[in-house]
């Protein structure tokens, strides 16, 4: 009886250690991985400002696009206007006839990519990268190119209307 007994309180013992250390194990790794997980990113909603900010884009001086990342609040260096006719806003302009144009989404193995086309414009409405992809967006007048980005990978979607209704192309490298 007693080594019954004996017995029973060495399985106990083991028992309480053994959970005591899985507990404080779990805890450990749980209390790290917490700080690592996050939530998928969110596409940032388009207000009135970016969206006007998106229909004048400022050009670069060697012609392409300034880079940037989604509409933010982020100041950008201003420069000097440079005149000229095809920078003034067009009858189909989307803030003069209030049009928004056919909203199209376009899934890639980077991303999401939202644009609103009208006959003779694009806007881009959002971009949303996907677990594990980077992003960078470029625009000007007539074109407007996200890239996503992950590792050696991308995927490149582009939308350009330079004299034809807008046209989007996806391509992977």
């Amino acid at each position: 009886m007693a080594a019954m007994r004996r017995g029973l309180l060495h399985l106990l013992a083991w028992l309480l250690a053994t959970g005591a250390a899985v507990t404080l194990s779990w805890w450990g790794v749980h209390s790290v991985m917490a700080g690592t997980a996050y939530d998928p990113p969110r596409a940032l909603p388009v207000t009135a400002a970016d969206a006007r900010a998106q229909e004048a884009p400022e050009k670069s001086d060697d012609g392409d696009g300034e880079p940037s990342s989604t509409p933010s609040n982020r100041p950008r260096p201003s420069k000097p206007a440079r005149p000229s006719p095809s920078l003034s806003p067009s009858p189909s302009d989307p803030s003069d006839s209030g049009d928004s144009g056919e909203i199209k989404g376009y899934d890639t193995e980077g991303g999401r990519v939202v644009f609103s086309l009208g006959e003779e414009y694009a806007t881009l409405v959002s971009a949303t990268p996907g677990s594990g992809w980077s992003m960078h967006v470029w625009k000007t007048q007539t074109w407007i190119r996200v890239e996503f980005a992950a590792g050696a990978d991308r995927v490149t979607v582009f939308c350009t209307w330079h004299d034809s209704a807008p046209r989007v192309d996806v391509q992977t490298y």
